[in-house]
């Protein structure tokens, strides 16, 4: 973080929070508080399965709340995706967009939300619609702790003809509410728990050694470290314990508000090639190299790394090196969740480590890394990873 704010600052405040057990309940007056007496559930064939979709439903039925359905959400949405929904949401009419799911449904939902109030646009033109039209309000419901997509007008969309990830967005698609129920979580597999988990963590560190963080980023992003470092590991280990699953849930969301303010870094740069190339789920792309890249970092985040060590309280080190100990603290957990996996087991051949170090240079988000790479550095970090 710069020595310096030069007296200027301007944040515009995330959404809405409805937060706690059983919160479910109060989404018909929500969607009323937004002016419609519709709704758009898009979520995914998972969350269908597993009966949550029908736990919504009953609840909008309860209230007589008109609804209509997209589950067709892929784990990494692509612009096809994004462009079915929109034509369905469109065929149904004005509503709330209820956005169900992990990060890849609400992802696809802001997508899906703003195309609807473009008509004549397609997902792939993800560039041009950031000035485009209103899309319809939305109203996020994860039913995972990691993503923070909750709390902010972007979607990182898939698009699978350029074999690239494209980020899909507008103001207008921001969720107006965020309904964060725990009890969706409860029985959320460990493997899951973990991939999303992790996702949360690295948003709140690479938030704090974010180049854009300022003194509000830091605050949401040491509270979601300390709360998200101390529950994952538990909420891992007993998937039905509420109070660590309402926990990590707040805690990711803090990590999502930080993340929206402040950016993030190369560790989300890598990752986002490395689904695009490979499909590997995102936290576990994350995983991979998460270790390898704050060591690489180091140089330049000491005050962020201290920040990071201090909020998992780790006892102050006695040659004073708060990035190692932060880097040690943060492998530990990560060895504790069993994510961590080589490259080479996520389907990376020597062949694509150059073009996944071309994408995630190129990523947005690496301009926001505390020290910068070239595409050997990045190279390097693959092949230590390998």
């Amino acid at each position: 973080m710069g020595e310096s704010l030069n007296n200027q600052l301007a944040i515009d405040p995330t959404c809405r929070i409805e937060f706690g057990p059983g919160r479910l309940t109060h989404l018909p007056e929500l969607i009323s508080s937004l002016g419609m007496d519709r709704a758009f559930v898009v979520t995914d064939r998972g969350l269908r399965a597993a009966g949550i979709v029908d736990q919504v439903l009953k609840v909008l039925d309860a209230a007589g709340v008109e609804h209509g359905v997209y589950d067709e959400v892929g784990a990494n949405p692509s612009t096809g995706n994004v462009d079915e929904g929109a034509a369905r949401a469109r065929a149904f009419g004005p509503a709330v967009v209820v956005a169900l799911g992990g990060g890849s449904v609400l992802d696809a939902a802001k997508g899906i939300s703003l195309l609807v109030g473009n008509a004549d646009a397609a997902a792939a033109d993800a560039d041009a619609l950031w000035a485009a039209l209103d899309g319809l309000p939305l109203i996020a419901i994860p039913t995972t702790s990691g993503t923070g997509a909750e709390t902010n007008g972007f979607g990182v969309i898939e698009d699978t003809a350029a074999c690239r990830k494209v980020y899909l967005g507008h103001p207008s698609v921001k969720p107006r509410i965020a309904l964060l129920d725990p009890e969706l979580t409860l029985g959320l597999p460990a493997r899951i728990t973990a991939a999303t988990g992790i996702d949360a963590l690295v948003h709140g560190i690479e938030s704090l050694a974010s180049r854009g963080a300022n003194p509000v980023s830091v605050a949401y992003a040491t509270q979601a470290v300390a709360m998200v470092g101390r529950w994952l590991p538990v909420a891992h280990r007993d998937g039905s314990d509420l109070e660590a699953r309402a926990q990590l849930m707040l805690g990711a969301h803090l990590a999502g508000q930080a993340l929206t303010i402040s950016g993030l870094g190369l560790v989300h740069g890598i990752g986002h090639a490395l689904t695009a190339h490979t499909g590997t789920p995102h936290g576990i792309a994350l995983a991979a190299v998460l270790e390898e890249v704050l060591e690489f970092s180091a140089p330049n985040a000491q005050e962020a790394y201290e920040q990071t060590a201090r909020a998992l309280r780790l006892a102050p080190p006695a040659d004073g090196d708060w990035a190692r100990a932060a880097i040690d603290a943060v492998r530990d957990i990560s060895g504790e969740l069993g994510i961590k996996q080589p490259l080479r087991e996520l389907g990376v051949r020597p062949d694509l480590l150059p073009p996944i170090a071309s994408g995630a240079l190129a990523d947005a988000v690496t301009r926001n890394a505390p020290r910068q790479p070239t595409e050997q550095d990045i190279h390097r970090i693959l092949e230590s990873a390998f």
